[in-house]
């Protein structure tokens, strides 16, 4: 990743009023590096449910490029094989124009594993510097976030 194919990293997940707030946070930064975890700050939204509950919206920019890097790889890393196996049969459903939006359990993150997941997850959008899905797969492939094929 030396050529610095990504832009930024957003991070969000909402935290419900039946949820701990800072179990939920927790959870979110256990998708982080250990190294990195403590850099990021997650701004906090007051927001009102359907039928009036209160939901908090957390949201991170990751743009410093060291920190970019070491996401990457984590999730690259700690991604199972069967996870990376689904992204790459549905990768179509995963990118838009330059962007690969990356569902994450949130229960299992705060376990300290990565599954993908569509269930009120913890939503991570990579933001690369080319825009053509062929460019965006390549990218992915070389930094491990899918399979080699």
């Amino acid at each position: 990743m030396s050529h610095a194919p990504i832009a930024y990293i957003d991070i969000s997940f909402f935290a419900h009023a039946t949820e701990a707030e800072n179990r939920v946070v927790e959870a979110a930064k256990r998708v982080l590096p250990v190294s990195q975890a403590e850099n990021i700050v997650f701004e906090r939204s007051n927001l009102r449910g359907h039928h009036g509950n209160p939901i908090a919206l957390f949201e991170a920019k990751i743009k410093d490029r060291a920190i970019v890097k070491s996401v990457v790889e984590n999730l690259s890393s700690n991604l199972s094989e069967l996870d990376k196996d689904a992204l790459q049969r549905e990768i179509g459903l995963h990118v838009e124009k330059g962007n690969l939006y990356l569902r994450l359990d949130k229960q299992a993150a705060f376990q300290g594993e990565f599954k993908l997941s569509a269930a009120d997850p913890i939503r991570v959008r990579i933001r690369f510097k080319r825009n053509r899905l062929e460019d965006v797969v390549q990218i992915c492939r070389e930094i491990g976030m899918l399979p080699q094929s």
